[in-house]
Formats: structure tokens, C-alpha cells, sequence
């Protein structure tokens, strides 16, 4: 057909609407305007349409051990289910659909993803399944957890249900901080998990793809309890502020140190570490401010800890720091973590460290597929190492450099 030539009928895309378009327009047409309290007979309505009943759906809790059924009109409740050993953690984990026969149907399993960061599991049952159902609820599960994500900024609804132990004020005020905990893109992977997760105080983390930089940081305030936890929320102001005005990694710790100074003076600090990395070349940047150096993981093997030059804690007023570089490979995971995690000590008296550190992480990481396993296994594999043992927080995050380009996700499906 010609430039400007008029379009034929017969030329035209079909726009009308099929079944499965239609039941997940009119999920997202009702959804703008749907109290949290409806999301549950909305999805539950939903599935009847389709042929389903027995909808749950499962919230991952804060420690990361199970799956918890959130209540609500139209829902089945239960049990928690254990991440490890349930079929709905094996959909969980996988980040795959599970199916299991029964003798009235089939009883599915769909991983609720918000982009990749892992929301939990809806579960129902079909008197049978075929690739078109899988194909609906799929993208009826993506749906869901946008919703979730979406209506969780303005309810405790779903806070209350991920709790499995009550939760101290600096626990909440951390949780409150903290970006999702889980990132997947084709170049750049990242997860991370906080211990105690429901006594946690001075341990924060953020991060930001900003175009082909990832920045991160970890942090780790002086002290324990509440005071802890408002020294650590200051900081990571802080260094959002500085990051969102794009100072470099420099300026970034001389805004921290000034800010944590003049709030509270010159007995209070953080130890920190500030990164940057290339996703496109895999160029990774840190200073490091008195915290743990991070490990460096290729094929499953520490080969070594990213010292780098140091400076004092943030708040100590450091001289300006020396910018650490170092190339990475692809397929090469950096570990970041607070002291808490090696300086703990077990039921003998004998301090953890950081020899054993890395042998459990040579031991858990050939066995975990993705980086966001790596990250659980590796942080309940230390606590069970530990003797259950938690007395300062214990955190950790992995980056996993992949390398090349996202640009066919840009590219029309049609």
C-alpha cells in the first residue's frame, strides 16, 4: 500500500475485543477505583468467569520462610505455606507456572510478579487447563500484582498479612525505607534480604537504575533500636538526595557526612558503601566508608574481597575519598554486607567470619538458579550456621552483571 494512499477495509487491524481481553479490561477498567478491601471478590469474580474457583493468594511473609494467605470475601484461607517443599513455593521460586491433577480438576499455581520483583503466588483450581487458560492467567496473575503493589501504598492490609511475629518501630520504620528487594532486568540482577525482618533497625539499603547506571548503596548506623533506625533513615535521605541531584560518588559521601554531622553530632556515624556500575560495560565504581568489604563471586567462587581505598564512617568527617574501580565479567555476583553477618558469635564463643562466610556462599550458590534464591538460601543457611543467632542485624545484597542490551524487549510483538 502506498504512503497516503487510503486504508482498505480489509487492511485494518481487528481491534475488537476477545474473551480473554475483554475480562482483563474490565479487571483494570474497575481497578482504578477499587478499595483495597475489593480486590479479593474482584479477583475472586474474575476466576468464576473463567471456570475457576478456590482462589487464594499468597504473600510472601518479611523473613522470606513462607507464603501467607491474605485474607478476604471470595478467597480461600489456610496455612502458611513454607517457600521450601509447598507447590506453591516451588511457583514462587521458580517464577514459573505449577500444576497438580486432582481428582475434581487441576489446581494451579501462577507466581505474582511485579516486573521481577516476587509479590507472592495466586493459587485456584480448573476442571481442566489448556494453553489458552495458562496464557489468560498469566497475564490475569500480572495483573493482580500490579494491583497489589499499587493498593498496598494506601492500606495495612496487606502489611498485616505478611507479618508471621509482632514488629518493633524500627522494624517498620525500615521497611518503610526500603526499594523492593528484588530487580531483574536482561542486564543487571539484584537482591537483597534484612535480619532480624521483624526487629531490624540499623541496616538499610537502596538502589536505582537510573539509564545504564545502577546505583546502590548499604548501610549500616551506629547503636541499636530506635535510635539506629532514625540515624539510618537521615542517611539514606541523604544519599537519595545527593544521587537525585547526580552527584558523583565523592559528593555523595561529603552530603551524607554533612548531614548526619549536623543532625547529630560528632559521636554518631554510619558505615556505608556507595556503588555505581556500568551496566553496559560492567565499570563498577564504590567508596567505602568503614564498612565490610564486598566479595566478589565468579562461577560460584569467591576470588576475593573489593578493598579499594577507605574512609571513615559518614559523619566522621573523612577526607575526600578515592574512587575503587574494578571491570567485571559477565556473570559476576558482588556481595555487599553489614558486620552483623561475620561478627556474630556462635553458641561457643568463637566469632563467625568471614572465612566461614564464603564457604557457605560456595556451598549455597551452585545450588540456587537465580540470584534472588542465592540471596534467601545464602541468608538462612547463615542464621541456621549461626545457631539461630541474630543479636545485631545481619544484612546483605547481591548485584549480578549480565551485561549486554535491552533493546529487544522495545521491539513490537505484532
Amino acid at each position: 500500500m502506498a504512503v497516503g494512499e487510503p486504508i482498505r477495509p480489509e487492511d485494518a487491524v481487528d481491534r475488537s475485543e476477545g474473551f480473554g481481553e475483554r475480562l482483563l479490561g474490565q479487571l483494570l477498567d474497575r481497578a482504578h477505583e477499587m478499595p483495597p478491601q475489593l480486590i479479593a471478590p474482584l479477583v475472586s469474580e474474575e476466576v468464576r468467569a473463567i471456570g475457576g474457583r478456590d482462589v487464594s493468594i499468597l504473600l510472601q511473609d518479611y523473613a522470606q520462610i513462607s507464603l501467607v494467605p491474605l485474607p478476604g470475601r471470595g478467597l480461600t484461607d489456610g496455612e502458611p505455606l513454607p517457600l521450601e517443599g509447598s507447590l506453591a513455593g516451588r511457583a514462587f521460586l521458580s517464577e514459573s507456572i505449577v500444576e497438580h491433577p486432582q481428582t475434581d480438576g487441576v489446581r494451579m499455581f501462577l507466581p505474582l510478579l511485579d516486573g521481577s520483583d516476587e509479590i507472592g503466588v495466586m493459587a485456584l483450581t480448573l476442571d481442566r487447563v489448556n494453553g489458552d487458560d495458562r496464557r489468560l492467567l498469566r497475564r490475569l496473575a500480572g495483573l493482580v500484582a500490579d494491583m497489589l503493589v499499587t493498593k498496598n501504598s494506601y492500606t495495612d492490609q496487606f502489611f498485616r498479612a505478611r507479618r508471621r511475629e509482632p514488629m518493633s518501630v524500627s522494624a517498620e520504620i525500615q521497611w518503610s525505607l526500603l526499594p523492593p528487594l528484588t530487580m531483574t532486568t536482561p542486564q543487571v540482577a539484584v537482591a537483597g534480604i534484612l535480619e532480624p525482618a521483624y526487629d531490624i533497625a540499623g541496616d538499610s539499603l537502596d538502589y536505582a537504575l537510573n539509564d545504564d547506571i545502577l546505583h546502590m548503596a548499604m548501610i549500616d548506623a551506629m547503636g541499636h533500636g530506635l535510635n539506629a533506625a532514625v540515624l539510618a533513615t537521615v542517611a539514606v535521605g541523604a544519599y537519595r538526595h545527593a544521587r537525585r541531584s547526580d552527584a558523583d560518588l565523592s559528593e555523595l559521601y561529603a552530603f551524607m557526612d554533612t548531614a548526619i554531622d549536623q543532625q547529630f553530632g560528632p559521636d554518631h556515624f554510619v558505615t556505608a558503601q556507595m556503588m555505581r556500575l556500568n551496566i553496559g560495560t560492567g565499570r563498577l565504581e564504590w567508596v567505602n566508608a568503614g564498612h565490610p568489604a564486598p566479595l566478589l563471586i565468579r562461577d560460584h567462587k569467591v576470588i576475593g574481597a573489593l578493598e579499594g581505598s577507605g574512609t571513615l564512617p559518614v559523619g566522621f568527617g573523612g577526607s575526600t575519598p578515592r574512587i575503587n574501580r574494578e571491570q567485571l565479567r559477565r556473570g559476576d555476583r558482588v556481595l555487599a554486607y553489614t558486620d552483623g553477618l561475620i561478627e556474630e558469635h556462635t553458641t561457643g564463643g568463637e566469632l563467625f567470619g568471614e572465612e566461614r562466610l564464603i564457604t557457605t556462599i560456595e556451598r549455597v550458590g551452585p545450588a540456587s538458579a537465580t540470584i534472588q534464591q542465592m540471596a534467601r538460601k545464602l541468608s538462612h543457611a547463615l542464621i541456621r550456621e549461626r545457631g539461630g543467632i541474630t543479636s545485631d542485624d545481619a544484612s546483605l545484597f547481591l548485584i549480578e552483571w549480565r551485561g549486554g542490551s535491552a533493546d529487544h524487549l522495545t521491539r513490537p510483538l505484532l
